[in-house]
């Protein structure tokens, strides 16, 4: 696993602790889940049946043979790569007292193009937590008792027509013939939710793309200033798991900038040298030193650069 593919790990599951903790969910829920749409923000947390898990566990897709006496969060067979479903808990909904089952999920970071189409993935994910019901919540022909799912998808960096938007996509009634009225909870029963940011600072914004982009996206603010926005503005309790998962994504952010100033620093260095070479124009200390100057580098840091990439100049 290289550097970049490590960083990512970690910032994944940094933002997954984040997105996990009940006042950051109870947010969340408040905008895309119609059920809390009425309930203020501070009451959707008793709702939470305990704390949203984020883990692993192998589940049988079959249904049939395989009991699940927990939430799960990884879905396999063996004809198929594992689904991992990032964070997933249940909740109950505060007027008819169903049960409802969210799974949010934190798209890869910088992939909202990952070869197929997110919402389809969605959709699946959906399918996968109505037919792992059956053997727990439902046996036999127990179809009634299936409960009403979300995929809630936060991608932080989707394309530009996209940016800035949270779309819902549901199951509605048409008719063809005829005109018939069924019973809205006996078929809109799977749910995608998808919560696009982009790059703008969370005082651009409103509501919970505010939030969520002051959490993952405004890299600028410390830690520090993040739990200080968190408290006052959204008055969301800090927990040590938040605490953490803030100072984690902060820490991660930091490096992930450095590195990527370093690499725009490196591949400047390059270029110029290159130039220089192309034009057999001499390369002396003087030069050097001015390259290194320009790139906030230091002469030894542009001597290594121009060894590792084959360049080469007095010594």
């Amino acid at each position: 696993m290289d550097y970049n593919d490590k960083i990512k790990k970690l910032y994944d599951a940094a933002c997954r602790d984040v997105l996990s903790e009940q006042g950051i969910a109870a947010y969340i829920m408040k905008t895309c889940v119609e059920e809390f749409k009425d309930t203020p923000i501070k009451e959707i947390i008793r709702y939470i049946h305990g704390k949203p898990e984020v883990g692993a566990v192998l589940v049988n897709p079959q249904g049939e043979v395989t009991r699940i006496e927990a939430l799960q969060n990884e879905d396999k067979n063996e004809s198929e790569s594992t689904v991992t479903f990032d964070i997933r808990f249940t909740v109950t909904a505060p007027d008819t007292g169903d049960e409802i089952k969210l799974i949010i999920n934190l798209e890869a970071q910088n992939d909202y193009n990952p070869g197929y189409p997110l919402l389809k993935r969605g959709v699946y994910y959906c399918s996968r937590l109505i037919s792992s019901q059956y053997g727990t919540v439902f046996v036999k022909s127990g179809y009634g008792k299936i409960q009403k799912v979300y995929s809630i998808w936060v991608c932080v960096n989707p394309t530009q027509k996209t940016e800035y938007s949270i779309t819902s996509y549901h199951m509605t009634e048409k008719n063809i013939v005829g005109s018939v009225q069924a019973d809205r909870h006996h078929y809109d029963l799977l749910n995608v939710v998808m919560i696009c940011l982009g790059n703008k600072k969370y005082t651009e914004l409103t509501g919970l793309l505010r939030l969520l982009n002051m959490m993952m996206v405004d890299n600028y603010l410390t830690k520090q200033e993040k739990r200080q926005i968190l408290t006052d503005e959204f008055d969301i309790e800090i927990t040590p798991e938040l605490e953490r998962g803030v100072s984690e994504m902060c820490n991660l952010s930091e490096g992930i900038e450095r590195k990527g100033i370093e690499q725009g620093r490196i591949k400047t260095t390059i270029k110029t040298l290159n130039r220089y070479i192309r034009r057999n124009l001499p390369i002396d200390n003087q030069v050097l030193s001015d390259i290194a100057e320009d790139n906030d580098l230091t002469v030894e840091r542009v001597r290594e650069i121009a060894k590792e990439n084959g360049l080469v100049i007095p010594c």
